[in-house]
């Protein structure tokens, strides 16, 4: 069955209106044709007023999960409010990165011609694994060479990306694609690299329980694909600013 069969067809807002607003946002999101996975980011299709409604939609499911869970919540002094703060976690911190949309970030043109590798981080990223939601703590640096016709940001910048891209159930591999994304789309650049190295609580918390277990990965585009010599350098630099 298609995403579209699943929702009936209102002809009203007033229709709409009566709705939870996790179900309007999703008719409009089905009407665009526009994916919702996990790590979606899905802003533009959310109304004012609508993310304080999501937070109590959640709230009450999250109280039906604590119930589900044989968990006293009325007698247990500890988790009597944690269905509220699971909810205002989940919307307006861990996943806010789907939410809202992406910070404003200046440009500013190339004046001087830099053409040289720019190196920034390690920037301290935290995400969830979109499997168990489990914490993905981690670390992430980019490379960039600039062109004469590249934008250029400022250092906060790339950690505001950084945090709305991470800030959603993710897995690793995709979430550098995005952020990489991101970036091209802004900067521009003739060579982009991003590294990120994280641990994986659904690595240390559950399953196998290994607290060593933590996973590498990188998107290496234009210059840094193309020429190896820049490549080394920039996984060197990185190395060394990372104390290696």
């Amino acid at each position: 069955m298609a995403a579209s069969d699943t929702l009936p067809i209102f002809r009203s807002e007033a229709e709409l209106a009566a709705l939870p607003a996790s179900q309007r946002i999703r008719y409009r999101l089905v009407g665009a044709d526009c994916r919702y996975h996990a790590n979606d980011n899905i802003a533009e299709h959310i109304r004012e007023g609508e993310l304080e409604e999501l937070r109590a939609e959640v709230q009450a499911k999250m109280q039906g999960v604590l119930e589900a869970l044989v968990i006293d919540t009325d007698s247990d002094h500890n988790t009597n409010e944690t269905a509220k703060r699971v909810a205002k976690m989940f919307i307006e911190e861990v996943f806010r990165g789907r939410y809202v949309p992406p910070p404003a970030v200046t440009e500013f043109p190339n004046f001087s011609r830099l053409n040289e590798l720019m190196i920034v981080g390690p920037i301290t990223v935290r995400s969830a694994c979109s499997h168990h939601l489990c914490p993905i703590l981690g670390k992430v640096w980019i490379g960039l060479l600039p062109n004469e016709h590249s934008n250029l940001i400022g250092l906060s910048k790339y950690v505001r990306l950084c945090d709305w891209v991470m800030s959603r159930p993710q897995i690793q591999e995709e979430a550098v694609v995005m952020l990489a994304d991101a970036l091209q789309d802004r900067v521009k650049p003739d060579g982009l690299a991003i590294v990120m190295e994280a641990d994986h609580f659904c690595m240390h918390w559950r399953g196998v329980k290994d607290d060593d277990a933590a996973m590498t990965n990188s998107v290496m585009r234009g210059s840094f694909l193309k020429n190896p010599n820049l490549r080394r350098e920039f996984l060197s630099l990185m190395s060394k600013k990372n104390g290696g």
